[in-house]
């Protein structure tokens, strides 16, 4: 049973969340501020965060990156009364995974909880128990330059220094860099790093590779390895 944790300060609006989510079966915390919200977190580690973006007591957004850096890939939905493009750009910036804009339907939000899970579920279960046998950990290295990808552990470093990477930033490198120049459009992208049944828009995509140049490019405003081909999308040049 998926722990989910219900962040609003609207109490008719979390009652209403928890209500539904428990009849799906979801065990359901909650709290009504950021404070509050983050020591749940700690207390009872949950696999999903419905999160409002207006707290009493501090930002939504700072919560969201509170919870990248001590939960690591816990998938955070967004629920903002806010629908202009920057105000979502700013929530995919700050580390989260889905959003929904008040009023929102309870089935849509349902089926947005059910794919963050279901893609969590499936990352979960592709990673190795244990570690892999020192050869097939090797066919599992790749080596661009000074930059390398290990599949296997999902790490990689770069002249040597280890790159911390989010869950979806490495699958985005690493489906770049397995199909060296060719050009990917944003939505294939999309449907091969968050899934074909994935409600985020497009920018998500532009929002991810602008992170992955500030880590692995010498001066990311003149990217030399993740380079944008313009009326097209992406692809990866080395």
């Amino acid at each position: 049973m998926a722990k989910i944790l219900v962040v609003d300060d609207e109490r008719a609006i979390v009652e209403a969340i928890s209500y539904n989510l428990r009849k799906e079966g979801y065990e359901v915390v909650t709290a009504a501020d950021a404070q509050e919200c983050v020591a749940v977190a700690r207390q009872q580690p949950p696999d999903l965060v419905l999160l409002d973006i207006m707290l009493p007591s501090g930002s939504g957004l700072d919560v969201c990156r509170q919870l990248r850096l001590e939960h690591g890939n816990i998938p955070v939905l967004l629920l903002t009364a806010r629908a202009e493009e920057d105000d979502r750009v700013r929530g995919f910036d700050s580390g989260a995974d889905d959003y929904v804009v008040k009023p929102f339907s309870m089935r849509e939000l349902i089926a947005r909880v059910r794919a963050l899970l279901r893609r969590r579920t499936q990352t979960i279960l592709v990673q190795p128990s244990e570690p892999a046998p020192a050869q097939r950990v090797e066919e599992k290295v790749v080596t661009i330059g000074d930059l390398v990808i290990d599949r296997a552990r999902r790490e990689i470093t770069l002249s040597g220094r280890k790159v911390e990477l989010s869950r979806k930033e490495f699958d985005l490198l690493v489906t770049l860099t397995g199909n060296r120049g060719q050009v990917f459009d944003r939505q294939t992208l999309l449907n091969r790093v968050w899934g074909e049944d994935c409600y985020v828009e497009d920018r998500t995509v532009d929002v991810h590779i602008r992170w992955l140049r500030e880590k692995i490019e010498v001066v990311p405003s003149r990217p030399q390895r993740l380079i944008t081909v313009r009326g097209i999308g992406y692809k990866f040049s080395q």
